[in-house]
């Protein structure tokens, strides 16, 4: 994202934009960030039927749990809490949600040379992962504290 908008803004067409009357904010930055998020949750979502689907397996397979799928997903769904919900929606959406938005702001904070790009898009890398930790940690902190 940072590199895409870092040459959209070199190569003018984010000011061809502002001339046309279009909001640059709404018509680079907003589907990005939205896109990111979006793609994010499924992919947790994903991530986690996969991880309940070969736990399951492999407990059946060892013969260690029951093969009984309805009284596994009864067994896993009284052991999920609200709180739990609200973890993994938050910990999938608000990292990308800040990861994106700062490569796009990286993307057009870019200024008149190509050579600015590598070092925009290397601080909006440190700047997610570093933002990835703190968000984690922090809702990890609210919600099970």
């Amino acid at each position: 994202m940072t590199t895409e908008l870092g040459v959209l803004k070199i190569n003018g067409e984010v000011r061809a934009l502002e001339a046309q009357g279009s909001d640059p904010f709404l018509q680079l930055v907003m589907p990005r960030v939205l896109g990111a998020a979006v793609s994010t949750f499924c992919l947790t979502i994903v991530f986690i039927l996969v991880a309940f689907a070969s736990g399951y397996l492999f407990a059946a397979w060892t013969g260690q749990g029951s093969r009984d799928l309805l009284l596994f997903a009864d067994t896993v769904s009284r052991a999920i809490q609200p709180k739990d919900v609200i973890n993994i929606l938050a910990k999938s959406i608000l990292p990308a949600l800040f990861a994106s938005a700062s490569c796009c702001v990286g993307g057009l904070g870019v200024g008149g040379t190509v050579a600015e790009i590598p070092q925009a898009t290397q601080h909006a890398l440190t700047r997610s992962v570093a933002g990835l930790f703190v968000i984690s940690a922090v809702v990890s902190l609210l919600t099970y504290l």
